[in-house]
């Protein structure tokens, strides 16, 4: 039986998640969908982001969060304020609800924006992935999480961090291997 998913998104990028629906009903994808597919009818951001923990995300193990052009932290908070309450509510570890493992799913139009190439490190003098998380690419709740304290290290591995990264292009060859990260 798949992971419990839900899926965080701009209404910009909806067909990347109406994609990953239809993978479900075809069997491509291993995983039951809690999304939100209707808007909550309320203007209380409080009451909409309980209905959320309570309903969609209290059973659910992993986020998927789709990362395109509007899902930036420098579009501000009118712009952004719910996707980022569904991370942070993701990323809560209480009563009620256990933290989400978070996949960002990177779409096409961000591939040159955060997939900078590689560099050889000075520490190490290994070869090392260069991903450029910041305000001006994703939202702040996600790059937080994604560099969680190294611990000294020259570079974080997933297992140092509760978000990781995936293009579109890669996650569509095989969505199961990266909804099992949890």
């Amino acid at each position: 039986m798949g992971h419990k998913c839900y899926i965080s998104f701009k209404m910009e990028d909806k067909p990347f998640k109406e994609e990953i629906q239809k993978w479900c009903d075809r069997d491509k994808v291993d995983m039951i969908d809690k999304s939100l597919d209707t808007p909550i009818n309320s203007e209380n951001e409080d009451y909409i982001m309980r209905k959320i923990r309570e309903e969609y995300l209290s059973d659910s193990t992993v986020t998927i969060f789709l990362i395109g052009e509007h899902s930036l932290e420098d579009l501000g908070w009118d712009e952004q304020r719910f996707i980022k309450r569904e991370l942070q509510a993701s990323l809560y570890n209480g009563e009620g609800n256990t933290r989400n493992g978070i996949l960002g799913v990177v779409l096409p139009n961000m591939y040159d924006k955060i997939f900078k190439g590689s560099y050889t490190c000075s520490t190490c003098s290994g070869c090392h992935n260069w991903v450029a998380l910041e305000n001006s690419t994703v939202i702040k709740e996600f790059w937080k999480n994604y560099y969680l304290n190294n611990h000294g290290k020259c570079s974080y591995s997933e297992d140092d961090r509760y978000c990781v990264l995936v293009k579109w292009s890669d996650f569509k060859k095989d969505p199961n291997i990266y909804t099992m990260i949890r």
